[in-house]
């Protein structure tokens, strides 16, 4: 795995990511501590808010920002992301009031909208290979968690010396290095494609999601996934600070418990994913993730446990996420990979819109054992969702007849009216088969 980062392309994009992400960790704990000193014990509701914006630009923007870049040579984009990202950055140590730690984050995430898909979708056409893509994206998790783990540690030690503003600091080099990586890297031209309406690319990808029933069950896990993280992220510095009468240096201590967790669980799924197919792995760690918030809402935990049982979310969160760039490849053309990836990055973003501001309220309410046991029921249903939608087997050949098609047409001239192949949503293919 580790020799995917000598690759000249990805290793500097690998790089660029990493850059990024520790900027972004130190901004999510700078971003709690702010919240926390204007809001006291408010302070989850004002960061489940925030975060809320941070979902509605995610949401409303991606497809909007996909739909517009679609014919833009990528490297451009993704620079012009980054420097965007650090100009707003570069605003966040002068915030003084909450509504503009709001405006703050729907400009910065507003960004972010159109660089995470673009970059997502370019790293499948930079590894074409399928076992080295996977290796990839566990790599790419592990960056992510970089941001639960390292980040943390870095912003504690760096909390000792110095006030919480100067690590938006460490945000703003962190989004210019990333852009001077990209600026050194020549990127894979941007495939071919028919020349379709805005209406037709801002919607294609979600109807290619939509319509494929592994992506319904991956948005079902996700839906999981996001209920457990959302109080990870939201309710931390509430649960640490207030709940445990702990410091700023706890607070990291805990987020880097979840991030060691997924890294362990990231660096093992190379390897499980080659002896079980995705839908079982993805399945236990949703499962996981269910038990943990459940079981919590029962019992409160200790803070030696407390620790436990957030690594353990860490492991349980990226058992369900990281194999979703592979069903992502598989279920679009290169082509239509783009948009695909951004409806993803849409629709899953849709889910934490709704996690988000449920952790923050229901914790400023009701407390740690109610929020988890809300949040654990929602995580429970997008389980019992995603074996409904996505079916057990999950063929990719898949025998089909073509009955909305002419007879001349070229799809049907070399195999015929009924054919079997890598089944994928396309022009040609509009629904699912359903009886074979």
């Amino acid at each position: 795995m580790w020799a995917l980062i000598k690759h000249p392309v990805f290793g500097r994009l690998f790089s660029a990511q990493v850059m990024a992400l520790l900027s972004t960790g130190l901004l999510t704990v700078a971003l709690g501590l702010l919240a926390f000193d204007l809001a006291g014990a408010s302070a989850g509701a004002v960061l489940g808010t925030a975060y809320a914006i941070k979902m509605l630009a995610y949401v409303g923007l991606s497809p909007i920002a996909g739909a517009l870049v679609a014919h833009l040579p990528r490297r451009p984009v993704l620079i012009g992301a980054d420097l965007v990202r650090a100009a707003v950055a570069l605003s966040l140590p002068f915030i003084t009031e909450i509504w503009q730690i709001y405006l703050a984050i729907f400009l910065l995430q507003t960004a972010s909208a159109t660089f995470t898909p673009t970059f997502q979708a370019t790293i499948p056409d930079v590894l074409p290979d399928e076992d080295d893509y996977s290796r990839a994206l566990s790599l790419s998790r592990l960056a992510y968690d970089l941001e639960n783990l390292i980040s943390p540690a870095l912003a504690g030690v760096l909390l000792l010396v110095m006030s919480y503003h100067w690590l938006f600091g460490g945000t703003v080099i962190g989004f210019l290095i990333s852009a001077l990586l990209i600026f050194g890297t020549t990127l894979p031209t941007r495939r071919p494609t028919k020349d379709r309406p805005f209406r037709n690319r801002l919607t294609r990808g979600i109807r290619i999601y939509l319509a494929t029933p592994r992506l319904r069950g991956l948005l079902a896990l996700t839906l999981t996934g996001a209920a457990a993280s959302a109080f990870v992220i939201v309710n931390t510095v509430v649960v640490v600070r207030s709940g445990f009468d702990g410091t700023d240096g706890d607070v990291a201590i805990a987020l880097a418990c979840f991030g060691g967790g997924s890294m362990i669980a990231a660096l093992a799924l190379p390897g499980l994913l080659k002896r079980l197919s995705d839908r079982p792995v993805m399945l236990s760690g949703a499962c996981l993730l269910t038990l943990l918030m459940l079981s919590q809402a029962v019992v409160a935990p200790g803070w030696p446990m407390f620790l436990i049982l957030w690594a353990l979310t860490g492991v349980g969160y990226a058992t369900t996420l990281t194999p979703q760039g592979r069903l992502l490849r598989r279920s679009a053309h290169a082509e239509d990979r783009p948009a695909v990836f951004t409806a993803q990055f849409a629709l899953s973003h849709a889910c934490w819109l709704i996690t988000y501001p449920l952790a923050g309220q229901a914790m400023t309410a009701w407390g740690m054992g109610p929020t988890l046991g809300i949040l654990g029921v929602l995580g429970a249903m997008g389980v019992a969702l995603a074996l409904k939608l996505w079916p057990e087997g999950d063929p990719v050949v898949i025998p089909h007849t073509h009955d909305d098609l002419p007879a001349d047409h070229p799809h049907l001239q070399k195999d015929g009216h009924a054919h079997a192949h890598a089944f994928i949503i396309d022009d040609e293919h509009h629904a699912w088969p359903t009886h074979g």
